[in-house]
């Protein structure tokens, strides 16, 4: 199995996840244009995608979906709330292509099964995801601004992990969004912090077995990645977790592909 950022921050988000039978994507939220440059760039056909999962309804989410599913013909899989929420926005779709799922639902596609999960978020129905492929899991969860337990019994046993550390607490504070959204993105339904994205992975750790996860979807305004990263860095050696050793820690890039890994 393949997994891969193309982009992830709050100006946009879609991951890749590719097995021998089955490419997909979990979200489309950059203009089309940007994700066929993206999967080109690691080798990969877009008109090669055999469906497109979305976490929610929040536009960096689903900017490219009706686009990418249009030109290539991709089926979109979403809750039903979230079709509700996001129609109006996309574009037409074919028919054919709209594929409503239950969540907490396991999706098959060829030869992977994807699972999604609720996720805490001022969305309409949000919720992540956990791929399994051959014995392999991978998994992405952002936009949550609670580490649940229901979130840790989905991705604790994946291999590679996208994982939210969306900004510094007093960045955030001091800096220049107004007081409404100040308070949405603290909240238990907004964004997860760096501090507290290090605290969720000391949750999800199995020193039997070393995993790869992924700092992503940074805030622009209120996080910079070498913060996010010393930040998270500095609560697992607190709690004296090797890095290299225990775990492998990366960002991933708001602009371009990365995190590329095959299991």
């Amino acid at each position: 199995m393949i997994f891969c950022s193309l982009y992830s921050g709050s100006s946009g988000n879609s991951i890749f996840v590719g097995s021998e039978k089955t490419k997909i994507l979990l979200d489309a939220g950059l203009p089309g244009k940007k994700i066929d440059e993206a999967l080109k760039s690691i080798d990969q056909n877009p008109a090669d995608i055999d469906g497109i999962f979305i976490t929610h309804e929040h536009s960096d989410h689903i900017k490219g979906v009706g686009v990418m599913s249009r030109k290539y013909n991709i089926p979109i899989f979403a809750n039903s709330a979230t079709w509700s929420s996001m129609e109006g926005s996309i574009g037409k779709i074919k028919e054919e292509n709209i594929k409503v799922i239950d969540k907490r639902s396991t999706i098959t596609i060829k030869d992977i099964d994807v699972k999604c999960f609720n996720i805490p978020h001022d969305a309409i129905s949000p919720m992540g995801y956990t791929i399994h492929n051959n014995g392999k899991q991978v998994s992405v969860a952002t936009d949550f601004g609670t580490f649940t337990e229901e979130i840790k019994e989905n991705i604790k046993d994946s291999e590679v992990i996208l994982l939210e550390s969306n900004h510094d607490v007093q960045m955030l504070k001091f800096g220049p969004y107004p007081y409404n959204l100040k308070r949405r993105i603290l909240s238990e339904i907004g964004h997860l912090s760096n501090e507290d994205c290090g605290k969720a992975i000391l949750d999800i750790l199995d020193l039997r077995r070393k995993k790869k996860i992924i700092l992503g979807h940074l805030s622009n305004t209120n996080n910079h990645p070498d913060l996010a990263y010393e930040t998270v860095l500095g609560v697992l050696r607190d709690n004296n977790i090797a890095i290299g050793e225990d775990i492998s820690l990366s960002m991933a890039d708001r602009h371009k592909p990365s995190g590329y890994t095959e299991l």
